[in-house]
């Protein structure tokens, strides 16, 4: 009878059926903790999201302001909703993969096809601002500002600033892009100013210590003015003899009547005989920064070589550090009754637990020619770094010491998960202890370890540390100090962005590209061919 139904028996099959959720479609509200911890997040989110937003905002960026308004709507959005439970995991993956993954790789592909480098580092117009401030010279009427050298920010060692006070007591903050007032810095009778928010007062000796980066800062003041040091308690405004003629879109150096006309292509103002000013403007240059390795045949040939010793000391690594690893995986799996075993893999691993920067540094003193300790011991006069091959065997011997112990562990976990069985019955059949590895354990283990290998490959590719702390990428041959005999592709750029001779970030992009192009190929086809290894599961 309907009436003697019992309750839930109205779903088909006789499921009983599903209460009513709370609230109608909507999922029940989590635990306390739940709750509370949803709502740090969002107070996370949105304290970020302010955070960021006001300075962008001040900057006049609205794209960035955009992007940040969209970013935290959308978390919001997903963490307040009952319905998007999907995307509660995705999201947060999802922005940092868009943060440190997607952004950077966009942002150096933009920067490859410009001339960023020291002297093209902004626009045009402050570009001609600094060219006219830094041949500022005094003259009798020059307006004289009491000067206090700082640095920007909490650290002394950051970006460097000129706080100034005026004869009329008012202070200023100037750095290359120009004069900003400063409010709430405290001024002493005499003008020197002690403390200003968000800076730091250099004291005399760090001032002296970056004595050439202050006498080389000039502030733009106005046009054809310039404020510069005289001293490290006093500062001038005089006018420069390198003058902008907008009409002509050139600058006329005064003392000598050179003109330097505006060359938009390169981002600089270049005489008729070829000579150019040192400062310039950033512009974008398209595929030049990728034509030098081929057009120019220095740069041709230093990056041929780098990168066939790049894939050497990567395949080379890789494939030594599997063998050693697994050749002591092996004999430790295979002797279970092996005397020490237990502290034996302690000693193997131990390379693995050190700081490898400390170990790299280490090593580099064993490898010193004159007091280190392998020449000590074996008796040789030899010096390892002085020389390209001997420096190669070096990194190699050092990164593989560091690398075998990692892969030992790998390959001992692979070892245990391969049923003792299969060999067993192999050896049964006939095979002897090499046929039955060769075919039967080599194969199982390669499952486990081909992406492992690949990863390493990757790894060692742009392997900063190892190359960097040992060599420094020497030996440098003489007629070419920026590409050395032990340098990686990623060295060598490192060396092309921050050297000394001059950063270079548009060309070090460019070549950032060809690394990422060159592992991404290399990895994408060793999977390709590892995946025929899975072969042994169907």
């Amino acid at each position: 009878m309907a009436g003697n139904r019992p309750s839930g028996a109205g779903a088909p099959g006789g499921a009983p059926a599903r209460p009513p959720l709370p609230g109608g479609s909507l999922a029940p509200r989590g635990s306390a903790a739940g709750q509370a911890a949803r709502i740090g997040m969002l107070g996370l989110a949105a304290a970020v999201a302010l955070w960021a937003v006001f300075p962008l905002y001040s900057a006049g960026n609205w794209a960035g302001v955009g992007a940040v308004v969209a970013v935290t709507g959308l978390i919001f959005y997903v963490y307040l909703s009952k319905r998007a439970v999907p995307a509660k995991y995705l999201v947060p993956g999802t922005l940092f993969l868009v943060a440190f993954q997607i952004i950077p790789v966009l942002y150096t592909l933009s920067t490859s096809v410009t001339n960023y480098s020291d002297g093209h580092r902004g626009t045009k117009e402050e570009a001609v601002e600094q060219i006219e401030a830094s041949s500022v010279q005094r003259s009798p009427d020059s307006t004289s500002y009491t000067l206090t050298v700082a640095a920007r920010g909490s650290a002394p060692g950051g970006e460097l600033v000129f706080l100034l006070t005026a004869p009329d007591g008012s202070a200023y903050a100037g750095d290359a892009q120009g004069l900003q007032p400063l409010p709430g810095a405290t001024v002493t009778p005499s003008g020197k100013i002690t403390a200003a928010p968000g800076y730091t007062v250099l004291p005399p000796s760090q001032a002296n210590a970056r004595s050439e980066e202050i006498t080389g800062l000039a502030v733009p003041s106005g046009s054809g003015t310039g404020i510069r040091s005289s001293g490290f308690s006093t500062a001038y405004e005089g006018r420069s003899t390198l003058t902008y003629d907008a009409g002509c879109d050139c600058i006329t150096d005064a003392e000598t009547g050179r003109v330097y006309t505006a060359d938009d292509e390169r981002g600089a103002f270049v005489a008729d005989n070829g000579d150019r000013l040192p400062q310039g403007w950033r512009v974008g240059v398209g595929m030049a920064n990728f034509a030098r390795f081929l057009t120019d045949p220095d740069i041709r040939s230093s990056f041929l070589g780098i990168l066939t010793w790049n894939i050497a000391f990567a395949a080379g690594t890789t494939a030594m550090v599997f063998a050693l690893g697994l050749c002591v995986a092996l004999t430790l799996h295979t002797r279970e009754h092996f005397t020490g075993r237990t502290a034996y893999r302690l000693l193997v691993v131990l390379p693995y637990a050190m700081p490898s920067f400390a170990m790299f540094l280490l090593w580099r003193s064993m490898f010193n020619s004159d007091f280190g300790l392998l020449n000590r011991m074996l008796g040789l006069d030899t010096d390892w770094f002085g020389e390209p091959w001997t420096a190669r065997a070096a990194v190699l011997i050092v990164n593989i010491w560091l690398g075998f112990p990692y892969m030992f562990l790998v390959a001992t976990g692979a070892l245990q998960s391969i049923p003792r069985e299969l060999v067993q019955a192999a050896r049964i059949d006939g095979a002897g202890a090499w046929q039955a590895f060769r075919q039967v354990t080599l194969p199982l283990l390669m499952v486990a370890m081909a992406p492992i290998l690949v990863a390493t490959f990757a790894f060692n590719f742009n392997n900063f540390n190892a190359v960097w702390l040992t060599t420094e990428g020497g030996p440098f041959p003489t007629d070419n100090p920026m590409a050395g005999a032990t340098d990686l592709l990623i060295t060598y750029t490192y060396r092309l962005a921050f050297g000394a001779s001059g950063a270079q970030y548009g060309y070090a992009a460019a070549l950032s590209v060809f690394i990422f192009l060159i592992v991404t190929v290399m990895s994408v086809v060793s999977l390709r061919r590892s995946a025929s290894l899975e072969e042994v599961h169907r």
